[in-house]
């Protein structure tokens, strides 16, 4: 164990891209499915979307193995061990269900459905089932809810890191911000 006081630059860049990833399909996805008749009626914001989200696929793999090989910086000693439970298991679920359940329930949707899952818009993902709209149906609002559920997760992460840098004023923000300089 390190005593470091920021995370690496490769850790920043994948948590940076993957956040801009997960925002921008999350936006296009809501965009998707409650502005259909408007922006989404032949499907091709939800083409992109999967396109786009299925990369996070990939970057979840390449960032569990740079996690389970790189040491975090330690958080603060200011936090009550309560806290530190705390952020571990809002980070698990982070990981969990917006990194895992939500592009995977997607695929899993798209296989129901028999509409491909295309990874980055180049490679046909194989199916994770045989086509069956009455599945699809129910994977699409288990996917649409979980959604929903991954944007408060996202939103209270975001909060939560704030609120570390202004009431707490401690270093957590910082050690994941792209400019400052590991210790």
């Amino acid at each position: 164990m390190t005593n470091q006081q920021s995370y690496t630059a490769t850790a920043k860049f994948i948590h940076w891209l993957m956040a801009f990833i997960w925002i921008f399909v999350w936006v296009i996805g809501m965009i998707a499915v409650y502005g259909r008749e408007m922006f989404n009626p032949n499907h091709g914001l939800t083409s992109l979307h999967k396109a786009v989200a299925s990369t996070l696929l990939v970057l979840i793999i390449i960032r569990i193995l740079w996690r389970l090989t790189h040491t975090p910086p330690a958080l603060p000693n200011t936090m009550s061990q309560h806290a530190k439970l705390m952020a571990k298991l809002g980070h698990i679920a982070l990981y969990l269900f917006a990194l895992l359940c939500l592009p995977i329930s997607g695929w899993l949707m798209s296989s129901f459905a028999g509409r491909p899952v295309l990874l980055a818009g180049l490679l046909e993902l194989p199916p994770l089932a045989s086509p069956n709209p009455q599945y699809a149906s129910i994977v699409k609002d288990i996917h649409v809810y979980l959604a929903w559920f991954c944007g408060l997760l996202v939103a209270g992460h975001i909060l939560i890191a704030l609120k570390h840098h202004f009431i707490d004023k401690d270093n957590i923000l910082m050690s994941m911000a792209p400019n400052h300089k590991k210790k």
